[in-house]
C-alpha cells in the first residue's frame, strides 16, 4: 500500500512508540526523510529520476552550462550528450579531460565544426570539442533527484512504489536518532535488525528496476 505524507508520519511515530507532534519529532523529521530518500536514491538508481532536457551551445565556445534537469532542479548525473544537428542526434563521446583539450584546443571553431565529444569541467558544466560555428542545440540526459516528501509535496515515487523500503530506511535514522546515534552500543540489535530488513528488501526492489531498464547499463553511474 502506497503511503502519503501523512500516513508515513504516523507509521513512523508508531514504531517509534512517540507522539509525531512532539517538537523533538518534527525537529528529527525532515532529517530522517533526507536520508532515506538520499540512501534509496543513489542504491537504487530509478529510471523514474532520468531526464531529457536540451540547451543551446554558444558559437566558438567550448563551454556549456547545464540546463536544469525539471524546473528549479539541477542534473546530479549526465549519462549522454547529443549534439542536434539539422534535426539529427550526433552522440557525443566522453572523452578524458586532456585528450579533448588536446584535440580541440581552441574556442574559435572552424567552418562546420560542431561539438564531438566532451568531459564534464565540474557539477554544471561541460567542456566540449570542437567548438561549433554557429549556435548548436545540446541534448542532455541525466539523473536528477526529486522533490522530497514534504506536507506540501505529499507523495513521492518512493512512497507510491518502494512504501516498505522507504519505511525501512527511515527506520535506520530514527533508531539512531532514538539511540543518540549510538545503537551499535546501547542496543545492538535494534538499529541492525532495520539495516538487515533494508538490506533484504532492496534487493527485490533493484531487480524490479532492472526488469523496467531491460537490465540496460548505461545508466549504471
Amino acid at each position: 500500500m502506497s503511503l502519503t505524507y501523512s500516513s508515513y508520519i504516523a507509521q513512523i511515530a508508531n514504531l517509534m512508540a512517540v507522539q509525531s507532534s512532539t517538537t523533538q519529532f518534527q525537529t528529527m523529521a525532515p532529517g530522517m526523510i533526507d536520508y532515506a530518500e538520499q540512501r534509496l536514491y543513489r542504491e537504487l538508481n530509478l529510471i523514474y529520476t532520468r531526464a531529457t532536457v536540451t540547451g543551446t551551445l554558444s558559437a566558438n565556445s567550448r563551454s556549456f552550462t547545464l540546463p536544469n534537469a525539471t524546473g528549479a532542479i539541477p542534473f546530479i548525473t549526465v549519462s549522454n550528450v547529443n549534439a542536434v544537428i539539422s534535426s539529427v542526434r550526433k552522440p557525443l563521446l566522453h572523452m578524458p579531460s586532456n585528450v579533448v583539450d588536446y584535440l580541440a584546443p581552441n574556442d574559435t571553431a572552424t567552418a562546420g565544426d560542431y561539438p564531438t565529444m566532451y568531459y564534464m569541467k565540474d557539477q554544471s558544466t561541460l567542456t566540449v570539442g570542437p567548438s561549433a560555428t554557429s549556435s548548436t542545440t545540446l541534448e542532455i540526459l541525466g539523473t536528477y533527484r526529486p522533490a522530497p516528501l514534504s506536507v506540501t509535496n505529499t507523495s513521492t515515487q518512493l512512497t507510491n512504489f518502494f512504501p516498505d523500503l522507504f519505511i525501512a530506511a527511515s527506520m535506520i535514522f530514527a533508531t539512531g536518532y532514538q539511540r543518540d546515534f549510538g545503537a551499535q552500543s546501547d542496543n545492538p540489535a535494534q538499529g541492525q535488525s532495520w539495516e538487515n530488513q533494508y538490506d533484504l528488501l532492496i534487493k527485490s526492489a533493484l531487480t524490479e528496476e532492472a526488469r523496467k531498464k531491460f537490465n540496460e547499463e548505461a545508466y549504471k553511474q
